[in-house]
């Protein structure tokens, strides 16, 4: 199934290598008389005690004192590998951050800028590019914190409070969709898909109308009063329709036995998702809180 995100959505994402060729294929009995019809093990010097007899107590230690068989390590894609290419990608995105807030001189935020225009860049890179790059992922990370960082101060100059304010508000989120969709009360199907993206496209649309008629000198109001928290809300919304998307992109990956590197890719789009519930619940508690 391919997921609408556009993270996931491009060809190659989360499909299965030919290594995996046999999952969930049947596989077909021996035929009479072919090399396998009888057990091509029957002579295995293993198939019985290997010590010969009766186990000595030195034996019996021996075989205890072995190493342990570890977990088979079958290359696909499971929910650890996501959750720990997640918390690496995050913990890059706050470290980056922090240097930001604590390291930043001044009023120049020149530098978060820049950092904020590569990031975007290496987003739409990772996003298209067919195979799946760490480095580049958890720089795209580091970018993105460092921005986020920097406007975060200025924000939490003029309300204090407001960053870690949106860190929870952005958490809560986040624990709901998941909440939400693990006990069914949210399914992604293609209905559902479909409407989000098109309020979606319709809300990108508005932003760039924005965008253009502020060139010209005009205020459409989207960012401020009732209106801005319209905007907000339904800015919001979107992040967590998205993140329901990646929900089921890595649930369908995982099942269609997608390989290892393919977490990565998860927790990029786990993270695009997460930015942007952060970025517009900032503004939001920003809109609310006006001039207090």
């Amino acid at each position: 199934m391919r997921s609408s995100n556009p993270v996931f959505s491009r060809e190659g994402s989360f499909t299965r290598d030919n290594g995996y060729a046999g999952f969930g294929t049947t596989q077909q009995a021996p035929q009479a008389g072919g090399p396998y019809a009888n057990n091509p093990y029957g002579n295995n010097p293993y198939a019985a005690n290997p010590y010969g007899g009766q186990l000595t107590d030195d034996q019996l230690v021996e075989l205890y004192q072995a190493p342990s068989a570890g977990p088979l390590d079958t290359g696909r894609m499971t929910l650890d590998d996501v959750v720990a290419r997640t918390t690496m990608t995050l913990l890059t995105l706050i470290a980056a951050g922090a240097v930001a807030w604590f390291a930043l001189p001044g009023e120049n935020y020149g530098f978060a800028g820049a950092a904020a225009l590569v990031a975007m860049v290496l987003g739409l890179v990772i996003s298209f590019k067919r195979s799946v790059s760490a480095p580049l992922i958890l720089l795209y990370a580091g970018l993105e914190g460092f921005f986020l960082g920097a406007v975060s101060k200025v924000f939490n100059t003029i309300w204090p409070g407001i960053a870690i304010q949106a860190v929870l508000g952005t958490a809560a989120v986040f624990a709901a969709m998941l909440i939400a969709y693990k006990s069914g009360r949210i399914r992604v199907t293609p209905r559902y898909t479909r409407i989000g993206l098109a309020i979606a496209m319709g809300f990108l649309l508005l932003l760039v109308v924005n965008l253009v008629a502020g060139l010209f000198g005009a205020d459409m109001g989207l960012r401020s009063g009732p209106l801005g928290v319209l905007v907000g809300l339904v800015a919001i919304g979107l992040g967590a329709f998205f993140l329901s998307l990646d929900f089921a992109a890595i649930e369908e990956a995982i099942r269609q036995g997608a390989p290892q590197r393919e977490s990565w890719r998860a927790a990029f789009g786990l993270t695009v998702s997460l930015v942007w519930i952060y970025v517009e619940m900032l503004r939001l508690i920003a809109i609310l809180r006006g001039d207090d």
